[in-house]
């Protein structure tokens, strides 16, 4: 399982011309699932994601987690991240999950995260074209991989 974590001042999801999702000071997590991916990549995931110390305190040190500032979040299905562009010039996906396994672990993945923030996550719609508009804070960008934990 990958994440990519963008701490944002706003961000927002659209399908179809209309907003889903948007939240104000946060992190926009676009999420990468494989066939490989369970219960323990996300425990481990949505644990290291709630407790990162990522945003400012007083004297402007990333000191603070997502708990601590009281942010949002969003949590969008993102396949991409499991791109392959070893071979070619055009990135193979072999190794993303199919969709019926990566929409539970993904429904998996709110729930846990949920449960660690306190707050019900925001989320896009599994498998649509979304617009999703980030405005990065920083910019902070971290990516993580639970099968190499780094």
């Amino acid at each position: 399982m990958r994440v990519l974590i963008q701490r944002v001042k706003k961000a927002s999801v659209e399908v179809d011309s209309l907003t889903v999702s948007s939240i104000n000071s946060g992190l926009v997590i676009l999420l990468g699932i494989e066939n490989e991916d369970n219960s323990i990549d996300i425990e481990w995931l949505t644990s290291k994601i709630s407790q990162l110390r990522i945003f400012n305190d007083k004297n402007k040190v990333m000191n603070n987690s997502l708990i601590d500032v009281k942010g949002d979040i969003i949590v969008i299905s993102q396949f991409t991240l499991h791109a392959s562009t070893k071979k070619g010039n055009r990135p193979s996906y072999i190794k993303a999950s199919k969709s019926d396994f990566a929409n539970k672990i993904y429904k998996d993945f709110l729930i846990s995260i949920e449960n660690k923030i306190n707050k019900k996550p925001f989320s896009g719609i599994f498998g649509a074209d979304m617009l999703v508009k980030i405005e990065n804070d920083g910019p902070v960008t971290i990516f993580i991989d639970s099968k190499n934990k780094e």
